[in-house]
């Protein structure tokens, strides 16, 4: 099935499949929400509970105005909202790997998000630097 480890390797991976799950649902006349990603990602392990889990991580950190606590909301395309993708992914690898939702390398994931969109707007929300 699907590898996922909390490395920037594998989010380069994660931001790419994402990209491409939303094209092939827009190929389908689907709706790109996150119940159709994870059942296309993870098929019967998406169950309603790893769907639930995966929501509610997502959703406490995100604050930006979009609330996927339902799961069926079309999600806009990555490059358009990052931030609602950035929080996805990380969800989505705190509960697979059974880690804590601060445990995912955030800085992993926006250098990621720079290598597989290239010309778009790097995303970078911690600007504060240790000294």
């Amino acid at each position: 099935m699907m590898e996922i480890e909390n490395s920037q390797e594998c989010f380069v991976r994660l931001w790419l499949r994402l990209e491409r799950t939303r094209r092939l649902l827009q190929g389908q006349c689907k709706r790109y929400c996150i119940r159709r990603v994870m059942k296309v990602w993870f098929g019967q392990e998406a169950t309603d509970n790893f769907i639930w889990e995966v929501l509610h991580r997502a959703s406490l950190a995100l604050d930006d105005g979009y609330d996927p606590i339902c799961g069926w909301d079309e999600l806009p395309p990555p490059t358009l909202r990052p931030r609602t993708h950035r929080e996805l992914l990380r969800a989505i690898v705190s509960v697979r790997l059974g880690i804590s939702f601060a445990k995912v390398d955030q800085r992993a994931v926006d250098a990621a998000y720079s290598i597989a969109f290239p010309h778009a707007t790097p995303l970078n929300v911690n600007k504060k630097r240790r000294a």
